[in-house]
């Protein structure tokens, strides 16, 4: 029987489909390459001489993951990246899962982003951060970073709610110069100053001096170097031809990051000594002091960084900001929550409740952090958690969809795939996709393991947002563990349809006719028996 389509509010305006490869490309980059800026300093006061190779494994895990994004993001070119994933490829409790997941990455990235930006641009008004006063129980409270960091968040929510988000070409000048100040401190920093007897100095001592659960500890916090593909899933509704676009801005994402985190991390292993990201202030602005050692220009280039830096973490932080709205957009969308974050501004047009919520709850969790002893850890911490939290349900879900959903053409497919015969239909069996899904399920345990605060607070937010769920399907009088029933058919029809991609909606539609006259075959002996 077919299922009966859900009664979910679907939005009078569609995004508009309005970015380029280029702009895709950027759009993740400045998102992700921003993610070496927080972890460098962060992973190498942990894991101290081995520090690259925490890099190398949580990048191997991180291009696993990064293929699955691309399969299904592809595949699914819709607003909602993980959230959307995971509901239509494990149910609502799941997609709730993943959005209360998402929900905290964003508001994390808020945040930590606004806070590295902060810790930045104290390169030039060094005694801000230096400012710390003792409140209460708190012996030290960082009073000059936590106050600069919430200024940082309320210019973010004025902008947004006045509709004054940066232009995609704000976007690619900014990642062009990230791309080219990266390329210039590796380059110039591998021939130039790069040593490698310090190289092997700091390696031996690494290992004499090896812990395994320091290095699963900062091991699971290098994935944060990776985080952020999700910005490309969550454009993908508002990519031009996203079938032909997602997977070539997507691949060429994972690996323009992954050589960018493993090079720069090398680099600092042969420039400078790791004790020095002991020192928390070291650690806010680690990328800046490594170019700091580039021979007549140290000082110039230590600047340059550490103003691009500033500015690319800000443009991160807004990014939080706007991933909110267009995950907000999806869930309210599928009666995950109420439509009342829809509402806009009556004169700027802009999801003004979203926009002041998220944010506010970005600038609570700078005050928490800052009542801790490192805040820049208590922030990782949770991002760590958010993002594997997130993975591991994507990677449950690509597997799933593969069963579920074989009928939806997949531009591009994750390789290594074994061909199934299931109930008469073709299944490729994802081989890479179990690999991936048993890696970053790891890294989740791992962080549950490791980090006491993730432990803690990372499972308390998914209750709470679990308990705001259940108290609104409940007075809609939907239920709160079933999911919905809805027509996933027509909407894939429709998706592919906004998308331009209409190769894919004929192959769509001729697997659809070819299962339902494989279905009337298997169905005609059983009638036929019944009528003798």
């Amino acid at each position: 029987m077919a299922e009966t389509p859900a009664s979910t509010r679907v939005p009078e305006h569609e995004l508009r489909r309005d970015v380029t490869v280029w702009g895709s490309y950027m759009w993740g980059f400045a998102d992700v390459g921003a993610d070496t800026f927080v972890a460098l300093g962060v992973v190498f006061a942990i894991t101290q001489g081995v520090a690259p190779l925490a890099f190398a494994l949580a990048g191997l895990v991180y291009i696993l993951v990064g293929l699955a994004y691309t399969e299904l993001a592809s595949a699914y070119p819709v607003a909602g990246g993980g959230q959307y994933f995971a509901l239509r490829g494990l149910g609502d409790l799941w997609g709730l899962v993943s959005g209360s997941a998402l929900l905290l990455d964003y508001t994390i990235d808020i945040a930590l982003f606004s806070y590295f930006t902060s810790t930045y641009m104290d390169h030039f008004l060094p005694s801000i951060a230096r400012w710390t006063v003792p409140i209460g129980p708190f012996p030290k409270v960082h009073l000059g970073l936590m106050i600069q960091t919430l200024i940082v968040i309320a210019v973010l929510v004025w902008l947004n709610v006045r509709g004054m988000r940066e232009a995609s070409l704000l976007n690619e000048i900014i990642g062009v110069g990230i791309i080219l100040t990266e390329c210039g401190i590796i380059i110039f920093g591998f021939l130039l100053v790069w040593q490698p007897q310090l190289v092997s100095e700091q390696w031996t001592a690494g290992w004499a001096n090896f812990e395994t659960k320091r290095f699963l500890y900062g091991a699971s916090l290098a994935i944060i170097s990776f985080v952020g593909l999700e910005s490309i899933s969550q454009a993908a509704q508002e990519t031009r031809r996203p079938a032909t676009i997602v997977p070539r801005t997507s691949i060429g994402l994972i690996f323009t990051v992954f050589l960018f985190a493993v090079s720069i991390s090398l680099l600092t292993l042969g420039v400078e000594r790791w004790g020095v990201f002991q020192d928390p202030q070291n650690v806010g602005k680690s990328v800046a002091l490594i170019a700091s050692h580039l021979p007549w220009i140290g000082k110039v280039a230590e600047g340059f960084t550490a103003g691009l830096a500033s500015l690319v973490l800000l443009i991160s932080a807004n990014s939080g900001v706007m991933s909110v709205s267009r995950l907000t957009f999806s869930m309210s969308r599928f009666d995950f929550i109420s439509g009342w974050f829809e509402k806009v501004h009556p004169v700027y047009r802009t999801p003004v409740r979203t926009i002041v919520i998220f944010s506010c709850i970005g600038g609570l969790q700078v005050v928490f952090a800052s009542l801790t002893e490192n805040a820049i850890d208590t922030l990782v911490n949770l991002y760590a958690f958010g993002a594997t939290l997130g993975y591991t349900v994507v990677l449950i879900s690509l597997v799933r969809l593969r069963f579920s959903d074989p009928y939806t053409p997949r531009p591009y497919q994750m390789p290594l795939n074994i061909s199934l015969q299931r109930n008469g239909t073709r299944v490729n069996f994802p081989v890479l996709g179990v690999v991936g899904l048993m890696s970053i399920a790891t890294v989740f345990l791992v962080v549950l393991y490791t980090h006491s605060i993730a432990r803690i607070a990372g499972p308390l937010w998914v209750l709470l947002c679990f308990a705001y769920y259940a108290w609104y399907r409940r007075s809609r009088n939907l239920p709160i563990v079933r999911s919905l029933p809805r027509d996933w058919e027509s909407q894939q029809k429709s998706v592919l349809t906004a998308a331009e991609e209409f190769d894919l909606l004929e192959q769509y539609k001729v697997a659809l006719a070819e299962r339902d006259r494989q279905a009337l075959r298997a169905d005609r002996p059983g009638r036929g028996t019944a009528g003798a």
